[in-house]
């Protein structure tokens, strides 16, 4: 089951209190950015969060999915707070190692 892109739309109102949220088609699913770094996906209509211990630490005990062979991801269940999404975003984003500049 694909995403709906409306779900798509919903998750990233949801996390724009984070920053700059966009995302862009993925093998048929969404991967999410937050202020140019990947940080997440969107499969099936699940946020999938890309695993830190900052992470971990604000999801209390969250649980670990493989939206996709090879990829292990906490799964964000609830989306209703706003406020709590941003945190765990920009939580997640610090945590992540900086973007590698592109080669020419």
């Amino acid at each position: 089951m694909a995403t709906d892109a409306a779900f798509m739309e919903y998750v990233a109102e949801q996390l724009s209190e984070a920053g700059v949220v966009t995302y862009r088609k993925m093998f048929g699913e969404y991967g999410l950015y937050l202020d140019g770094k990947f940080f997440a996906t969107v499969e099936n209509n699940r946020l999938c969060l890309k695993m830190t211990e900052a992470g971990g630490r604000l999801l209390g005990n969250p649980e670990i999915i493989s939206p996709h062979e090879g990829a292990f991801y906490f799964w964000v269940k609830s989306l209703d707070d706003r406020a709590f999404l941003a945190e765990l975003a920009r939580a997640t984003c610090a945590a992540l190692p900086a973007k590698k500049p592109r080669k020419k």
